[in-house]
Parts: structure tokens; C-alpha cells; sequence
């Protein structure tokens, strides 16, 4: 709900933040004057009268166009100077996210949130978390000869994880750690020792690094989840396959923090369950 202002207030703030605009662009009176197509006298008359009355709705476009602010934020129904357009273009970007694990992108932005809880719904196994044969398996035949440099990459990202000041939460649909686990699906041919490997792995971290490292399950009958990371209270990123959409707004972060916590709070298996999950499924394919 809009907060009611008196007229006078916003009269006098209307001068105040017409005076600063012009004051952060240089713009003087009469530069000013001629952009909107006014006398002098008339912009003087905007900054110093100080009555109640505020200027019609063309002239307060027209200063707002010529000093790159908003018409909202110069009769304060915003708190932001930027236009629409402004604001729009630095709440929403979209990234090419290239089928590699080689996207220093995705790093800035962990490095961005140092600090702050990092929460993340992977495509698949968190690439992190992975084991070298499970990277190579799933990325070689997509990086050639840079399978190497992108598998350090994710080693990289495995370090900055362990010494950063993050609290990582990750929430993954049960059937995908079960799929992995069995070879089906989308892990249909990998071999059963790299398969007990990689179990093994996501064991020691999750064991070693827990509390910091959290990782969930969620029904996915009930619960459904596109692939985003939401760094903190500074951004959220989903990931489009191609492209990485990323948002920058408030509101919307905390859209997407809330159905997260929708993700942990209804979740099927805890962070605390799921050591005793895995070690479940281990003994179920190993026996197999």
C-alpha cells in the first residue's frame, strides 16, 4: 500500500529531488528551461515556490525525461531515481550458460555472496559434488579437449565451498539421487563402480561439512522445482538450459526464498536423514 503523504511534504520533496537531479546531472535552470520547452522563470518558480501545489503531469515528464530519473521518484512514489526501463534492465539479465563446467559467471556470482546462505536446486547431481569420473562421463564428449580445465573448474568451486563463509543448502528431487543410483534415466550406462564412487563422496561431504552443507529431498509428486540458486538476498538465478535468467529484485528473491523454504520445510528426507538414505541405497546396489 502506497504510504499517504501531505501535499506539502510532497510539494517540498518534489523541489528537493528536482534540485538534486539537476545538481547530479549539471544541468542549471535554463539548460533545464529549454529541454522541457519553458521559461526560466517557471523552472526557478519549480524550485523555490512554497506552496502545496505540484507541477501538471507533462512538465514533471518532461524534467523527469531530461534529468534520467523517474516522474515516480520526483513526486516520491518511489524511492528509486531510475526509470522503469532502468530499473527493469538491472533486476533481469540474461547469461549464456554454455554446456561446460568452465563459466566464471556462475563463480563471480558465489564469490558475490560470500558471506551469505547460498541455496540450490540443481539440473541434476550438484556439479560440485561430483566426482571426477561422474565429470568426465557427463561432460567429455561436450568439452573435448577441455575436459580437464573444466573439471578443475568444479574442483575449484568444491574449494571455494569448504572455505568460504557460506552456508550451502541443497534441495533435490528424490527420484534424482534414486535414478543416479540405480544407472537409470538420465544416468543410464554409467558403470556401478563409478556409481558407489561418487556415493561414497557425497557421504564424506556431507558428512564432513554439515552443518554448512545441507542437502535435502523433496517428493516431486508434490513439490516441483526449475533448476535456481538464490545467493543470499542479492540474486536469483534459474537456469533455462541455454541461458541463465537472473534477478535482482527484492521482491522476487524473496518469492524464491519462500518457496525454497517450501522445498525444506516439506521435504521427504532431511539433511540429517541423508547420510542414512545413501548408505541405504549403497548396500541396495551393491547386494543388486
Amino acid at each position: 500500500m502506497i504510504e499517504k503523504i501531505d501535499k506539502r511534504v510532497r510539494a517540498a520533496q518534489f523541489r528537493q529531488r528536482l534540485s538534486r537531479a539537476m545538481e547530479d546531472t549539471g544541468v542549471s535552470q535554463s539548460g533545464l528551461a529549454r529541454h522541457i520547452g519553458v521559461d526560466r522563470s517557471t523552472v526557478s518558480q519549480l524550485l523555490t515556490d512554497e506552496g502545496a501545489r505540484l507541477p501538471n503531469a507533462h512538465v514533471v515528464g518532461s524534467c523527469a525525461s531530461a534529468l534520467g530519473v523517474s516522474a515516480d521518484w520526483l513526486l516520491s512514489l518511489s524511492d528509486r531515481p531510475e526509470s522503469a526501463a532502468e530499473l527493469l534492465a538491472s533486476s533481469l539479465t540474461m547469461t549464456e550458460a554454455p554446456r561446460a563446467l568452465v563459466d566464471e559467471r556462475i563463480f563471480q556470482w558465489h564469490q558475490e555472496a560470500a558471506g551469505y546462505k547460498i541455496r540450490y536446486v540443481p539440473a541434476t547431481l550438484p556439479d560440485m559434488l561430483k566426482t571426477r569420473a561422474i565429470l568426465e562421463w557427463e561432460y567429455a564428449p561436450h568439452l573435448g579437449r577441455t575436459a580437464d580445465q573444466a573439471i578443475g573448474a568444479s574442483e575449484d568451486r568444491l574449494s571455494w565451498m569448504r572455505s568460504a563463509q557460506s552456508d550451502y543448502e541443497i534441495a533435490m528431487p528424490l527420484y534424482e539421487i534414486r535414478s543416479f543410483a540405480l544407472g537409470t534415466g538420465y544416468y543410464e550406462g554409467l558403470p556401478l563402480p563409478v556409481r558407489l564412487e561418487q556415493i561414497d563422496h557425497l557421504l564424506d561431504l556431507s558428512e564432513q561439512h554439515y552443518p554448512r552443507l545441507r542437502i535435502y529431498l523433496f517428493d516431486a509428486k508434490r513439490l516441483y522445482s526449475a533448476p535456481v540458486t538464490i545467493f543470499g538476498p542479492l540474486l536469483c538465478v534459474f537456469y533455462a538450459g541455454s541461458h541463465y535468467m537472473a534477478f535482482r529484485d527484492r521482491d522476487r528473491i524473496e518469492v524464491f526464498s519462500r518457496h525454497f523454504d517450501t522445498l525444506i520445510r516439506e521435504a521427504e528426507m532431511t539433511a540429517r536423514r541423508f547420510p542414512e538414505y545413501l548408505r541405504g541405497l549403497r548396500d541396495e546396489i551393491a547386494k543388486g
